[in-house]
């Protein structure tokens, strides 16, 4: 039969979407295209040449004529081996169709060395293709096939076989021989045929989005029978005979082999499944390169630049490759905006040429545009509906998953009333509920709950978010900084006019240049499917782009900025400003406001809702608005490249457009311009690097007009409203600034898939621990804060953290040229003026980070603000405002307050007292009374501090944080000072610090009993201190050795003490190598002015060896814990997958440490070679993959513990937040924290943690079969499996201990 009459033949049936609207389009050719025969060793698209339909090829003589002839002389040979195989259909629900074996459990659950599918006779009689079958088998596998619901097609007629069907036939039967090779080399058997942790085991999907039953309708039966035997311990049955597997066809056999091959030999990393979204689409670098041209394009209404970027890609196949559904959808939904279902109907019919399937959005394209259109068939609206749910879809999942902007589900529905006219928006689904036994109690509604509410009534909280709403959508925010108190001087007005009248002519000279840029950008017509940076020039206003780039010139240092750095925050403030607008632009901004509006009574203390978690109540309002647009927004994050790409554009404009006079000095001389901005080159650590250094004269410029007006991104501020609830992996934090939930590295969205892929119920504890964090409502000490600024405007103090002025930098040392000096005088010189410009850098560094924390207090000082947190890839939360927050240092913890106070009750004041005792240090190793009778005897230094602290006998300034201690003796002394210190209303927040987080997690996941008592886990009198108790330790050892002579023992003699050892025990436990601890400890070393300098090396080698040994000894349970987690992650990452786990709390994590690649970005100014260490298509780097993942596990188990604690303080009605492992409430809460503390922290650890995370490794990882069975690699990976499956023995601490212990967070 010829490629033109199987084309003609083809059956007839209801028409696909694609053909009522493309009618000359061939289903039965794209149908072959999409769903080639499994019996044929290569799929049909292999055998098409690089040719596209949609734009035809010019015949160039008779090359090409032999080229088709050759080619349809294959086509029709592999049509009749095509018709020649036996095809089956199965019905899935009548037969479990095994279509892919793993060896590994069938050998573990049948006991049976022998994996042969059938006897070797009916296996060697099935697999013979060259020999026909007798009619009396063909008629026995019909009935057999009857019986089971399979029907098996043979063709009806014989054509004489060409010498391609032979050479097929040929290569057919080669490959089957290869296939039987590869059965009997996995009989060998593998190392976990008596584990029984796989026996147990959940499946590899475990805490992710179960698939659909639709989802499985919609594949083929040989497809969908393969999670089954993977996930199902049981599905194959230990009684199970090899002969009933005989039962099967021959093609169901074929199948087995063949996916066995395809296993085997393509088999991909897992790293490659990373970079893939819920749907299967591939999400690296190029596609998202792609998808954030085409959605620049359709922000800007270019239709026809996107349209004919996709067809550019799609006609050339290497390049289709690079585009998934996504790419089409979004210009589908552009063609819809136009009503033109034409063009609709051919994007269809490319995804089916691709080897795509539509997705939901497709769908809602089609049905968009059915709806603008007037007179559409409802024929047409039928049968895309009914092709939408023979793909597995519904109608509820268009409407639930879907984003819409603007009128668009206005349009869908009017088109599907069409044809359904009673349909109605989907009801609200059951609510889920997060199945973790950890927080069961927490989300349980067998008892009444009331949540805390904010101190603010409903009018005040609209008032606030219409303020937040209008910064946001400002986008800056400008105010004076706190040097605006100086005078000002002649010298000062002068310059800053002269700067004004500058940037008037910089404004106008980038303008002109940057639209001359864009013009030529835009280019011809004819080539504009070329990707280039015009359509993202076009996303704001050209005055904006000029804004970004003179705004950025005041936060280059005098010495420069490395390229690098300058155009990432070029590029992501763009992105910021575009992302603003899009949201703007579709119309979702009222929506938001109504909902926030209604959301606020669940917040405001003058109503009575308090039963509803803001998460819940948010959600349950927007699914009652589910009219207009979406609230979500399809903010697809820019690649990495991109970023940089446009932001070095940019830089090139302002090192080519900007200029200043050189005679500044002197206007009598003529004026001559000169670039105010240079590129350059300098080397750092060993590196060539480009910068951006400002001209001397604009440096003096800046400096001697002393502007005192700072310009913030709206971002970058605390928000005067209470933030938006996070309700999923892609909504919450602020109003309208795009927020990651998860923080990463940049360009890296590994993260973000892995979290959208989660079934959202588990995530709903990690919500909501965020959004109890993020409504804690802070105000400003106004006193301290008056008190730093004082200080920071006069010389700033170096004792006391407040950096000083650039003025107090050293002096550059002068050389004269005409003065010869010595080899040694010259290199001495040089190192001097090294550590001086070293030095400068790093003042101008600390004073302007100084300068915007106390710039942005002083703004915020009389109102009432939040910080909105999101987290890091491990679970540890963070606030989102980057400069300004309570995770700073002592400084900014001294002028916070929270907004809400409480009275200090029976017990506060001392709590304030213990907390002062603790901020100075003088008392660590001291018992609560004796802090508590030391504070009591510091009363008068404690009253004097808070009277006079500038004058009187500073006390305060020699503690550990003075700031934070001053703070603290103010409060002391207004609640001592008031009629009844019981009934006074205390802001200030208390802390309560973890001893030695990380050896408490190790300690109790070992049930270590020594280790236990060494961290605090065990009731005492006094507090231990684990670095005292190694630094004892280490004493011991080196005594034993001086007496055995080793010189470097007796040299060390009375210089072993808590504060050498201190910094390395604490960064054990974080994975810190020898290598680390050796340089912690020579650094100790050093600041110890008696101690020879000669053997700090020899010394610091010697005592990191005894620091390490120590601890294994008091520890021992966590050294093998250690090496447990290091071992398993070093042959994880052999294997070729990254780590993965998933926290008691369901939070899923994996490890971003890859191979380093290298892109080549050119630009006008240099070839940039950017780094790239994030991206999941690269094998994972085994040796930062080993390091890190004990401390990362450690850090996810820490951030577990504190969510649990947050959660149920929330539900106990206490204010909490936390910075890590110290946790702060009221002082009259201290007692209600401590207690939910303990209580958690021996929850989470009596769930068996370490067997979970072994089942969950060994589900996630058995699945890497090597890529060649060569012994070595096989070795590994029997080894891996192993290990992985190995359970750690513990001790017998006794968790209950925790409850009862004192300093266990003190």
């Amino acid at each position: 039969m010829s490629l033109l009459r199987l084309c003609t033949s083809r059956s007839s049936g209801p028409a696909t979407l694609r053909e009522l609207l493309l009618p000359s389009g061939c289903h039965r050719c794209s149908q072959l295209r999409r769903h080639p025969a499994k019996s044929s060793e290569r799929p049909w698209a292999f055998f098409r040449r690089n040719y596209s339909s949609i734009i035809p090829k010019k015949d160039d003589g008779k090359k090409q004529t032999r080229e088709r002839a050759h080619l349809l002389e294959v086509l029709k040979a592999r049509i009749q081996q095509l018709q020649a195989d036996v095809m089956t259909e199965v019905k899935c629900t009548e037969v479990q169709f095994v279509n892919r074996i793993n060896l590994t459990h069938l050998e573990i659950h049948t006991g049976s060395k022998n994996l042969t599918f059938l006897p070797a006779r009916e296996l060697k009689k099935s697999l013979n293709l060259n020999t026909a079958a007798p009619v009396k088998e063909k008629a026995a596998e019909e009935q057999m096939g009857q019986k089971r619901g399979i029907k098996t097609i043979f063709p009806k007629t014989t054509s004489v076989p060409s010498k391609w069907i032979e050479k097929l036939d040929k290569e057919k039967r080669n490959k089957t021989r290869r296939q039987l090779s590869i059965v009997k080399k996995v009989k060998e058997p593998l190392p976990l045929s008596n584990a029984k942790i796989v026996t147990g085991a959940k499946s590899t999907e475990t805490g992710r989005k179960s698939t659909s039953e639709s989802s499985v309708a919609k594949t083929p039966a040989a497809h969908r029978a393969s999670p089954a035997v993977m996930s199902n311990p049981h599905a194959v049955h230990p009684d199970t005979k090899s002969d009933t597997l005989h039962d099967y066809s021959v093609g169901a056999i074929l199948d087995e082999v063949e996916n066995l091959d395809q296993q085997l030999n393509n088999w991909e990393p897992s790293p490659a499944k990373l970079l893939e979204d819920e749907e299967g689409n591939k999400c690296g670098d190029a596609q998202r390169n792609i998808l954030s041209y085409i959605e620049a394009c359709a922000f800007n209404n270019d239709l026809d630049r996107a349209h004919e970027c996709v067809m550019f890609h799609h006609r050339i196949l290497t390049r289709r490759k690079q585009l998934n559904v996504k790419i089409y959808s979004v210009l589908m939904r552009l063609w819809a905006k136009k009503g033109s279902l034409n063009q609709i109907g051919r994007l269809f019919s490319l995804v089916e040429e691709a080897g795509l399937k539509p997705n939901l959005d497709s769908y809602v394209a089609a049905l968009e545009c059915m709806g603008r259109m007037e007179n559409c068939a409802s024929r047409v609206i039928e049968r895309c509906i009914q092709q939408l749910e023979e793909d597995g879809f519904t109608m509820q999942d268009l409407f639930r998953r879907c984003v819409f902007h603007k009128d668009e589900r206005e349009m869908v529905m009017k088109a599907v009333c069409v044809v359904q006219p009673n349909f109605q928006h989907p009801s609200e689904p059951e609510v889920e509920v997060c199945q973790s036994p950890l927080v069961k109690h927490f989300y349980s509604k067998i008892e009444p709950v009331k949540y805390p509410k904010l101190d603010l009534c409903v009018e005040e909280l609209k008032e606030r978010f219409d303020r937040q709403l209008s910064k946001e959508q400002a986008d800056t925010i400008t105010f004076d900084s706190v040097e605006a108190t100086k005078p000002i001087t002649e010298k000062m007005k002068r310059m800053r006019k002269r700067l004004a009248d500058l940037r008037a002519k910089w404004q106008k000279s980038l303008l002109q240049a940057f639209r001359e840029c864009k013009f030529h950008l835009a280019g011809d017509r004819s080539c504009s499917w070329r990707m280039n940076l015009y359509p993202y020039l076009c996303l704001l206003d050209d005055k904006e782009y000029v804004d970004i780039m003179i705004q950025s010139i005041a936060n280059i240092p005098p010495n420069g900025e490395a390229l690098l750095i300058i155009a990432k925050e070029l590029g992501n403030r763009v992105y910021n400003k575009y992302s603003i607008r899009k949201k703007v632009k579709n119309e979702m901004v009222d929506k938001l406001k109504d909902i926030y509006h209604a959301y606020i009574e669940l917040l405001a203390k003058d109503t009575e809702l308090n039963n509803f978690l803001p998460r819940e109540y948010f959600v349950k309002l927007e699914r009652k608005m589910n009219l207009g647009p979406s609230l979500l927004s399809e903010d697809s994050p820019w690649p990495h490249i991109l970023v940089v790409h446009l932001g070095t554009h940019l830089i090139d404009l302002m090192v080519r457009e900007i200029k200043i006079p050189i005679n500044t000095q002197n206007p009598s001389h003529e004026k001559k311009l000169i670039p105010a901005l240079y590129h350059m080159y300098s080397f750092r650590s060993n590196k060539q690097i480009g910068f951006i250094k400002p001209h001397p004269i604009l440096t003096q410029i800046l400096s001697e007009a002393a502007e005192t007006t700072l310009i913030f991104d709206s971002c970058a501020m605390p928000v005067v409203c209470a933030p938006i609830p996070w309700t999923s992996a892609r909504f919450g934090a602020y109003v309208l600034t795009p927020t990651k939930l998860m923080r990463c590295v940049e360009g890296a969205l590994q993260h973000q898939l892995l979290l959208e892929k989660c079934k959202s119920s588990d995530l709903h504890a990690v919500l909501d621990t965020l959004n109890q964090l993020g409504n804690c409502a802070w105000k400003i000490n106004k006193p301290i804060l008056d008190l730093i600024i004082s200080i920071f405007n006069e010389k700033g103090s170096e004792k006391l953290e407040i950096p000083p002025p650039l003025s107090e930098a050293p002096d550059m040392p002068k050389y004269d040229p005409k003065y010869e000096i010595s080899p040694a005088a010259k290199s001495v010189l040089k190192k001097k003026i090294a550590w001086v410009r070293k030095r400068s850098a790093e003042m101008h560094s600390l004073r302007m980070d100084a300068l915007y924390k106390l710039s942005i207090a002083n703004h915020i000082r009389d109102d009432i603000f939040w910080f909105p947190h999101n987290m890091d890839f491990r679970g540890r939360t963070y606030p989102c405002p980057p400069y300004f927050n309570h995770l700073g240092n002592d400084v900014t913890r001294a002028i916070l307050l929270f907004a809400e106070g409480k009275p200090l009750g029976e017990h506060g004041l001392n709590w304030l007292k213990i907390h002062l005792v603790n901020l100075t240090g003088f008392k660590k190793k001291c018992s609560l009374k004796e802090r508590l009778a030391y504070a009591d005897e510091m009363k008068d230094n404690i009253l004097d501090s808070a009277d006079n602290p500038l004058t009187g006998r500073k006390w305060w300034m020699n503690t550990d944080e003075p700031w934070q201690a001053l703070a603290c003796c103010t409060e002391i002394a207004n609640a001592v000072r008031s009629p009844d210190p019981t009934n006074y209303i205390s802001y200030y927040p208390v802390h309560q610090d973890g001893s030695c987080n990380g050896l408490q997690h190790y300690a109790a996941l070992g049930r270590d009993v020594i280790g236990a008592s060494s961290v605090n886990l065990v009731p005492c009198e006094v507090p231990q201190d684990v670095y005292s108790e190694v630094a004892h330790q280490v004493e011991e050892f080196r005594k034993r050795d001086a007496e055995k002579g080793i010189k470097i023992a007796q040299i060390l003699d009375g210089f072993i003490s808590r504060k050498v050892v201190k910094q390395t025990v604490m960064t054990v436990v974080y994975g810190v190598t020898r290598f680390g601890g050796r340089l912690q400890i020579e650094k100790r070393l050093k600041e110890i002015e008696d101690f020879p300098k000669e053997y700090v090396w020899d010394a610091s080698h010697y005592l990191v060896q005894q620091v390490f040994n120590s601890l294994k000894e008091m520890f021992t349970g966590t050294r093998e814990i250690q090496d447990w987690l290091a071992e398993s992650a070093r042959l994880i990452a052999k294997s070729g997958s990254s780590v993965e786990w998933v926290t008691p709390l369901g939070l899923p994590i994996v490890q971003p440490y890859h191979r380093t690649r290298t892109t080549l970005l050119r630009s006008n100014l240099q070839n940039l070679n950017l780094t790239i260490s994030h991206d999941a298509t690269q094998r994972p780097d085994t040796v930062k993959q080993k390091n890190a993942f004990p401390p990362n596990f450690i850090h996810s188990l820490d951030s577990t513990h504190m969510m649990l604690t947050a959660l149920y303080c929330y539900r106990a009605g206490l204010t909490f937040v936390s910075v890590h492992d110290c946790f702060w409430t009221h002082a009259y809460t201290v007692d209600v924290m401590n207690r939910v503390c303990r209580e958690q922290f021996v929850a989470l650890h009596s769930q068996p943690i370490l067997q979970e995370l072994s089942k969950f490794l060994v589900n996630r990882y058995r699945h890497n079969i090597p890529v060649d069975w060569k012994s070595k690699k096989l070795q590994d990976y029997k080894k891996m499996l192993e290990l992985l499956s190995t359970v750690l023995k513990t001790g017998e601490f006794d968790l209950e201990k925790v409850k009862e212990s004192t300093y266990f967070f003190s």
